[in-house]
């Protein structure tokens, strides 16, 4: 009997044993385990050898900000925003200001069409990240941002500039305009009061995301920046918005390519994990393509 009792103690202790040690394996497994896969680090648009597209897949649908629509309204800054003159520059194949950002860092036609077919970006809106990545090299040359994580954040802000009846225009301005919801604190929105009389959103009560990036008023008042050289910074241009996103990723010294940091940049646009899950999704589909 003593025997057999024994026995059975000395089983249970060996199982015990075991499982403790099965548990202090997967605990170690656990904590040595990789993070998420580091962005790609897109290289230049020039003589990049970006591999076929064939075969790649749908990119998964990622939610946009609710209740933003597009707004068939103009307001008195629309005259400023280089009227007639600028979208006749634009049709001919001269949309910026000669010397402006968006003019010395503007990649070719060839290129950005060519990864619009690859990428089913618009190739106005593509030409913008682009000429925002690589602006964004020289104003910030430890950000290592991709042009790919731009268009990330743009397809979830906006699909580029389409959501709703909207379209990107040859002069690289979003119409109708795009205006998201008053953020009044109900439901998922934060509460921020009206910051600039509704110059921005037409709202004097509440502030709302507008533009094809989608930036509140008293952010854009922070980092905007007139990439056109019209002397007016305007958050419904696809290539101001697309710079001024640059800038405000870029800000603080980041490091891009570091995850940390990028997902740290990802945040301060919008402090939502399902929403950095979404920008990393599509911006590492449009690496991978």
């Amino acid at each position: 009997m003593r025997r057999g009792l024994t026995a059975l103690i000395t089983t249970v202790a060996v199982v015990i044993v075991l499982a403790l040690a099965a548990a202090v394996w997967a605990l170690s497994a656990l904590l040595s385990a990789p993070g998420p896969a580091p962005l790609e680090k897109q290289p230049g648009p020039a003589g990049a050898d970006y591999g076929p597209a064939e075969g790649a897949p749908a990119l998964p649908a990622v939610p946009v900000v609710d209740g933003a629509t597009a707004d068939d309204g103009t307001s008195g800054e629309d005259a400023s925003v280089g009227g007639e003159g600028q979208a006749a520059r634009a049709i001919a194949g001269e949309p910026h200001t000669p010397g402006s950002p968006a003019a010395e860092f503007a990649v070719s036609a060839e290129w950005a069409q060519e990864m619009s077919t690859r990428t089913g970006i618009g190739a106005r809106a593509l030409a913008a990240y682009a000429g925002a990545a690589e602006w964004a090299k020289s104003a910030y040359p430890t950000c290592g941002i991709g042009w790919n994580t731009i268009a990330g954040i743009g397809w979830v802000e906006s699909h580029h500039g389409t959501l709703g009846e909207a379209a990107v225009d040859a002069d690289g301005i979003a119409r109708p305009k795009i205006i998201g919801v008053p953020l009044d604190g109900e439901g998922a929105t934060a509460r921020i009061p009206d910051t600039d009389g509704g110059a921005l959103d037409g709202d004097a009560e509440y502030d709302r995301a507008v533009g094809p990036l989608q930036f509140i008023p008293q952010t854009w008042e922070r980092y905007k920046v007139d990439a056109r050289g019209t002397g007016f910074a305007d958050p419904h241009s696809i290539d101001d918005a697309a710079f001024s996103t640059a800038r405000y990723l870029c800000s603080g010294d980041r490091d891009l390519t570091q995850d940390d940091d990028w997902m740290a940049a990802v945040f301060a646009y919008n402090a939502s994990q399902e929403y950095a899950d979404s920008v990393f999704t599509a911006a590492q589909y449009y690496a991978d393509v």
